[in-house]
């Protein structure tokens, strides 16, 4: 125990030097998403309340959502939500053994982000 405890490895403390897999990436990406999903629920709450409230807070709101600055938040809130529920059903394909070999698991990861930018790009072009 003591002879792996005095070696001497070495170690590499800067993030930016390490090259990570595009399977890591994507998991960290599913982490991030999430957390940007869950802080930005506050507001998709907010909205759903002045939807319902009465006719002149759904107009208002409507007026809201048609400003640039709106949109442009609307697309990266769009973007997060497709990468989350792509990213969010490869790990349950994987969770059930399903591409779980590294050439299939590198290829769903890809597959994630392509889907993505394809959801994405067909989101800000029926918004806009």
């Amino acid at each position: 125990m003591q002879a792996l405890q005095s070696r001497k490895r070495p170690k590499n403390l800067n993030l930016f030097t390490i090259r990570l897999p595009v399977n890591a990436i994507i998991s960290i990406m599913h982490r991030m998403s999430g957390v940007f999903l869950f802080l930005t629920l506050p507001a998709v709450v907010w909205a759903l309340s002045q939807s319902v409230q009465s006719e002149a807070s759904y107009i208002a709101l409507v007026d809201m959502l048609q400003h640039w600055l709106v949109k442009l938040f609307l697309i990266a809130f769009s973007c997060t939500f497709f990468h989350h529920f792509y990213a969010g059903l490869r790990h349950l394909g994987m969770d059930v053994h399903w591409m779980t070999s590294l050439q299939k698991a590198r290829l769903s990861s890809r597959l994630v982000l392509y889907l993505d930018v394809l959801s994405v790009m067909a989101f800000a072009f029926v918004i806009w």
